[in-house]
């Protein structure tokens, strides 16, 4: 994609620097002047943790779709991650996947996925970021408020506080379009209340699901017939998973996920067991001996959280609010950084539609409630199993009779993983959101589950008798 024509001349800012607030800096410089990002963190000059993204400890999944659009906006990064050392995964082959249905078969799928840690992917996109001459960072910056217009009707710039290589400062920062990507921890509805606008509702579930993770070197006389594992929890009945992939100089990333509250899975001991006591103990087995590179890390996310932007009757122009800042998930689905993406590539797309007309009139709404319709199937998925665990919190309704059908026939799809591979295929091409969810409802799929259905129904009948 190549930088464009200028929207207006104008300035537009993006407030936080994780990867939605990167790949808006990115969209943003092909219709504007300049674009500047702030971020209270500072960007490292090799890949490597900040405190900026806690989560960068624990395993991170970026899905197909998403590969697609990061390679689109910056070309030639995936060969860029590779050479940072991050291990190709055919998804059929090279992946031990157990469901609460048992270990999928495995197959030479050609469905390839890339594992590394996430500071590479963070530190590449801004490397790139940088390259460009009317993008700029603010960095030790935070901002305050939203700065309103005379009238009251747009969004002209925002308060900001920094405290960097120049000093401590108070400043106003004018602007043509602000564009909150600044997480889940977002005051954006604060600072809409601040200038006589409604804040957005909010839904909130939670499984209250807690991660740990550790690296490790992999022995050199590790010798399986597999790279990574993937453990799934089956709620109610069991509320842990477990995951390890290979990562970059020869480590693997280990982690445990649960629901169990308090510190638990911080101690040496503690964490094994946790491993050990897994459904099937293959990850214990292969870290039990192997050198531990750093110290346990844990991380407790907020859950699900979903802002209705696209439901307020007033909102300022020239400012929306993406990622993040408007759906979070809980992480285990793998689903965040892939929806913000998408978010982006929609917002580019109101901006192309809206640019003949030479303002920024109507992009707010506009954006916000396509915005809401690409969160709306992943939000879905997220909360319906999120709703299994029986700590569940913010469930405020009953499943209706197609969502409990729909539940039970997806749990007929899982089964089949073990025993067809095409249905696992496909199931891999929904998940990474290269296909939508009706692609599960093909009739060869349906025929499958029929199928299956009448072989327990018989095996169940002949074994009463």
């Amino acid at each position: 994609m190549e930088t464009g024509e200028s929207f207006n001349n104008g300035h537009a800012v993006v407030i936080g620097g994780s990867i939605a607030g990167l790949l808006a800096g990115r969209v943003l410089i092909n219709h504007f002047d300049k674009v500047s990002i702030i971020e209270r963190d500072y960007f490292p000059e090799t890949p490597a943790e900040r405190k900026g993204i806690p989560q960068s400890t624990q395993l991170h999944i970026l899905l197909t779709r998403g590969q697609q659009i990061l390679e689109d906006l910056f070309p030639g990064l995936r060969d860029e991650i590779i050479a940072q050392g991050a291990v190709v995964l055919d998804m059929g082959r090279d992946v031990e996947w157990l469901s609460p249905f048992g270990w999928a078969k495995r197959f030479d799928s050609g469905f390839e996925a890339l594992s590394f840690t996430r500071p590479i992917l963070d530190w590449l996109i801004h490397h790139r970021l940088q390259a460009f001459a009317n993008l700029h960072f603010i960095e030790g910056g935070y901002v305050t408020g939203l700065i309103n217009s005379a009238d009251g009707t747009r969004v002209k710039g925002v308060k900001i506080k920094t405290n960097n290589q120049v000093g401590k400062q108070e400043v106003d920062l004018d602007a043509d379009l602000v564009v909150d990507a600044s997480g889940y921890g977002s005051y954006a509805g604060k600072w809409l209340n601040a200038i006589g606008y409604m804040a957005p509702e909010e839904t909130f579930i939670t499984a209250q699901i807690g991660y740990a993770s550790r690296l490790y070197e992999i022995p050199s006389d590790f010798d399986a017939d597999w790279k990574g594992v993937y453990m799934q929890a089956a709620p109610p009945e069991r509320t842990s998973m477990g995951v390890l992939y290979p990562v970059e100089k020869n480590r693997w990333v280990v982690g445990v996920c649960d629901t169990t509250p308090g510190n638990r899975l911080i101690d040496e001991s503690e964490f094994l067991e946790n491993l050990r006591t897994l459904p099937s103990p293959i990850i214990y087995e292969a870290v039990k001996t192997a050198k531990p590179l750093t110290p346990i890390r844990r991380f407790q996310p907020p859950g699900n959280t979903l802002r209705h932007y696209e439901a307020l009757k007033q909102l300022p122009e020239c400012f929306v609010a993406l990622g993040d800042s408007v759906c979070s998930f809980t992480p285990i689905y793998g689903q965040g950084m892939t929806v913000a993406a998408l978010g982006v590539l929609q917002l580019e797309e109101c901006l192309i539609e809206i640019k003949a007309s030479g303002t920024l009139n109507g992009l707010t709404a506009k954006f916000q409630k396509r915005l809401a319709k690409i969160n709306a199937s992943p939000w879905i998925a997220a909360t319906s199993q999120d709703a299994k665990y029986p700590s569940v919190k913010g469930i405020t309704k009953q499943p209706t009779g197609a969502e409990k059908f729909i539940g039970w026939y997806m749990n007929q799809v899982m089964k089949l993983t073990t025993k067809n591979t095409q249905t696992t295929l496909t199931l891999f091409e929904v998940f990474h959101m290269l296909k939508s969810a009706g692609a599960l409802f093909r009739p060869q799929i349906i025929l499958q589950v029929l199928k299956q259905v009448l072989t327990e129904r018989s095996d169940k009948i002949s074994n009463q008798s």
